[in-house]
């Protein structure tokens, strides 16, 4: 048996050196107490490779190649270069779960378009009236005027349910922006998403991936908008306005901890966006797009251990450190599939096996919704840029700051402008959402909470 065991050894250090696929059962797994968390389906989409569809941690080990971060939690995550759609690594990312508000980098990647920044909407008490209880709101309130602009910064920074719910409205209302949204996720071929709620409130059914929630993010990031509300720190909000006074606006700040920092969190060099969100099903979710060196990578990170706080963006700093160490060096494992009316260029999917959309995902979309999204789809864009200077540790969008990004499949057709979560049926039991607790997580036990 001793001589069993030490050639069991060599052939597996031999494996590891020449490049061999890392099982599941990585050294990153066995951190984690597996036993405590639920399990994946034994039946995943391999869509963008068929190591993506496979259980566990998936990567590719060589020469120079660094070993993951130890103490990685998240039921699924995802690193991907966001030029080339290289997948770095991944671990069950094709697991279908509650999004809570990273849903909102899809809405606003399906309706940014169709709203010009400038123009001004005042609000009424039945376009706040479907806000889930516990919601994260930036503060709106009835019977004021706003901004499509102000309205975004609210969606951006504060994750408000409230603000969303107001776009919606102006956008068709909270159906038709639901179709155009599934509809929009089908183009992108994020087929593990069913949305039923624009905010990403907990609801019924609605689910998102790893994998999804990367796919939108590297389309949303396409806009100059997105891209500049997705990296703005900090801005000034309309407050109420009194009579017989000039308005007042107060601050509000990005509840992404990466562009701010908190305690014992600080702001990740080379940060640019894109969304965070937490809710009592989903528990904290994260998208996030860095640039080191002339390299842009994409994470995405789902539901962590809520032992630890702000877990979520500790984790995702951990495996962007990794990918930019192993960027060059480790074979990917699959690849970010481009959109359908790319790939092929007729619309028709050529997605791999597990390539179909997620049960429970409406086909149709509302008449006006379909016009907006038709709209929005015959605008080009401008590629990829993103914000890189970082002053006094917040990043800042400065427009020469830019870069633009090259892509292995060309930019038509995705539509671009030259600009508290509650119930769910994920895992958790009992309805809840919220934007990101701003003292730490896992504090919602009880009603649902959202939050960003």
């Amino acid at each position: 048996m001793p001589v069993l065991k030490k050639i069991a050894l060599t052939v597996t250090s031999a494996a590891l050196l020449s490049g061999f696929t890392l099982t599941p059962a990585v050294a990153a797994d066995k951190d984690k107490s597996d036993d405590k968390q639920p399990k994946p389906p034994g039946v995943m989409s391999s869509l963008g490779g068929e190591r993506l569809g496979m259980s566990g941690s998936q990567v590719n080990l060589g020469p120079g190649v660094p070993v993951l971060p130890k103490g990685l939690t998240g039921r699924s995550w995802i690193v991907a270069d966001a030029e080339n759609g290289d997948v770095l690594a991944a671990h069950n990312s094709h697991w279908r779960l509650p999004p809570a508000s990273t849903l909102k980098m899809l809405f606003a990647d399906t309706v940014l378009p169709a709203l010009q920044p400038t123009q001004t909407h005042k609000v009424t008490e039945s376009e706040l009236s479907g806000v889930g209880e516990g919601s994260s709101l930036v503060g709106i309130k009835e019977d004021h005027t706003y901004t499509v602009h102000d309205l975004w910064l609210g969606v951006f920074l504060r994750s408000g349910n409230d603000a969303v719910h107001v776009l919606s409205e102006m956008y068709g209302g909270i159906p038709q922006t639901v179709a155009a949204m599934q509809k929009h996720a089908e183009e992108l071929q994020a087929l593990d998403t069913v949305v039923v709620s624009p905010d990403g409130y907990d609801a019924p059914r609605q689910v998102s991936s790893a994998y999804d929630l990367t796919l939108i993010a590297r389309s949303g990031m396409q806009k100059k908008d997105f891209r500049e509300y997705a990296a703005t720190a900090s801005a000034d909000f309309p407050g109420e306005k009194k009579k017989g006074k000039k308005r007042d606006s107060f601050e509000i700040q990005n509840t992404n901890r990466l562009i701010t920092g908190d305690i014992g969190v600080d702001p990740y060099k080379g940060i640019a966006g894109v969304k965070n969100g937490y809710t009592t099903h989903a528990g904290n979710t994260f998208t996030g797009v860095a640039e080191r060196n002339g390299k842009v990578l994409l994470v995405t990170v789902m539901n962590p251990s809520a032992e630890e706080s702000h877990a979520v963006y500790k984790e995702a700093a951990k495996l962007l450190d990794w990918g930019f160490a192993a960027s060059g060096k480790v074979t990917p494992v699959g690849e970010l599939v481009p959109p359908k009316s790319v790939d092929t260029g007729t619309g028709t999917s050529t997605g791999g096996k597990g390539a179909a959309p997620a049960a429970g995902a409406d086909q149709g979309t509302g008449g006006q919704a379909e016009a907006a999204h038709a709209s929005a789809a015959s605008k080009g864009s401008s590629g990829v840029g993103v914000a890189l200077a970082i002053i006094g540790g917040l990043l800042v969008v400065v427009a020469a700051a830019v870069y633009l990004v090259n892509r292995r499949w060309p930019l038509a057709g995705l539509g671009s402008r030259s600009a508290p979560e509650t119930k769910d049926t994920g895992e958790a039991a009992g309805p809840a959402e919220t934007a990101e607790p701003a003292a730490s997580v896992g504090e919602s036990a009880g009603k649902p909470v959202d939050k960003a």
